[in-house]
């Protein structure tokens, strides 16, 4: 059953509907229609589940659309717009995020030191079927000992050197502020010492919560809260060498990576919807609510960062992430480099959302 926390509205309703650019969003859908021919997508709690998308992404596969327009026609036909209202009656609210794209080395040297790290083998999945009793229910992933599970190391045990001695070294970078960083994104573009362009992205993480520094940097006055972005952590850091290790450390949570294959250097990495990123399109949202695939009509008049009088743009929900939470609360994907940092790290907006009900849910609800 469709959620009520879905209010049903014509497109003529979603602002700057008719002036978007809807091939690249479409193309997005169709990469996610792409990949549930291996792997269905889990279906979220608010009600738009994987069957009501599937003859959607059925249709997007067989259909021919180079068009803005045949795109758009494609959404409208299949999809009644409905706003999203926050379980908690607050406003919509967007932040960004990208891949950065650092220098990095494939073996420790004297400039590169800080290492990413693959898959612990004593890290396993935790679900219901295996938690022990009293374990934080929060915890998806704990480690394997001879006594049982137990909590896995945080971010400060691993950084101390707790799993040094296993080999999962992937390649090593020269700033822990840049690899910690890296961490929050879950992914970056490797340029390699040797010239070669390498990718890593999210494999598992050790399970504790995501602590965001901004956030105790806000609370302890150190950044104005008209002033937050990561642009203004990272001079922070920059300017408080000897406080940055101890801030970094308030996240326990660490993550872990994999190598992934560079095929198309203008999409972004395969993040949890199993599809590359596109820029400007891929949108992060709450995966318990929310099934991947689906479309949202973002509106965010304040949002000036991807150039325009305003962000008002459809987008495919892609990926998800600890920090997102809550109905109408996503991230954008800016893209991969620097100038996608610049972006990204200046997104903090009130939005409006959109979410693009297939219309074969609202009749039944009739």
């Amino acid at each position: 059953m469709l959620s009520p926390l879905f209010k049903p509205v014509d497109f003529a309703d979603c602002p700057g509907w008719q002036d978007d650019h809807h091939l690249p969003a479409f193309e997005a859908f169709r990469r996610s229609a792409q990949h549930v021919l291996e792997k269905p997508y889990k279906s979220g709690s608010l009600g738009i589940g994987f069957e009501a998308l599937a003859p959607i992404f059925a249709d997007s596969r067989e259909t021919s659309v180079e068009t803005d327009a045949a795109a758009r026609q494609f959404f409208e036909r299949w999809f009644r717009p409905a706003l999203v209202r926050s379980a908690d009656a607050e406003d919509g609210f967007v932040t960004g995020f990208y891949e950065p794209e650092v220098v990095a080395s494939p073996v420790r040297t004297d400039r590169f030191t800080v290492p990413f790290l693959g898959r612990p083998a004593d890290l396993v999945d935790v679900d219901d079927g295996n938690r022990p009793q009293g374990f934080d229910p929060y915890f998806a992933f704990a480690r394997k000992t001879p006594e049982g599970l137990t909590e896995y190391f945080d971010r400060p045990a691993i950084e101390r050197g707790a799993l040094s001695d296993q080999g999962l070294e992937i390649a090593f970078v020269e700033s822990p502020v840049d690899a910690f960083f890296i961490h929050v994104q879950g992914a970056a573009r490797l340029k390699m010492t040797d010239g070669r362009l390498r990718r890593i992205t999210y494999a598992a993480k050790t399970g504790h919560r995501f602590t965001g520094i901004g956030r105790i940097l806000l609370e302890s006055g150190e950044v104005p809260a008209g002033k937050m972005s990561m642009q203004a952590i990272r001079a922070w850091l920059a300017a408080n060498p000897d406080k940055a290790q101890a801030l970094m450390w308030n996240n326990r949570s660490y993550i872990f990576f994999r190598e992934a294959d560079v095929e198309d250097e203008t999409l972004g990495p395969v993040a949890a919807a199993k599809v590359p990123l596109t820029n400007g399109r891929s949108l992060a949202v709450d995966r318990l609510l929310h099934t991947f695939g689906t479309p949202f009509y973002i509106h965010a008049p304040d949002l000036k960062a991807f150039g325009g009088d305003g962000f008002a743009r459809l987008m495919i929900a892609q990926d998800t992430g600890s920090a997102i939470v809550g109905p109408a609360r996503g991230d954008l994907f800016a893209g991969s480099g620097d100038a996608a940092g610049e972006i990204a790290g200046g997104i903090r907006n009130r939005a409006d959302f959109y979410a693009l009900v297939p219309r074969s849910l609202l009749a039944a609800a009739r």
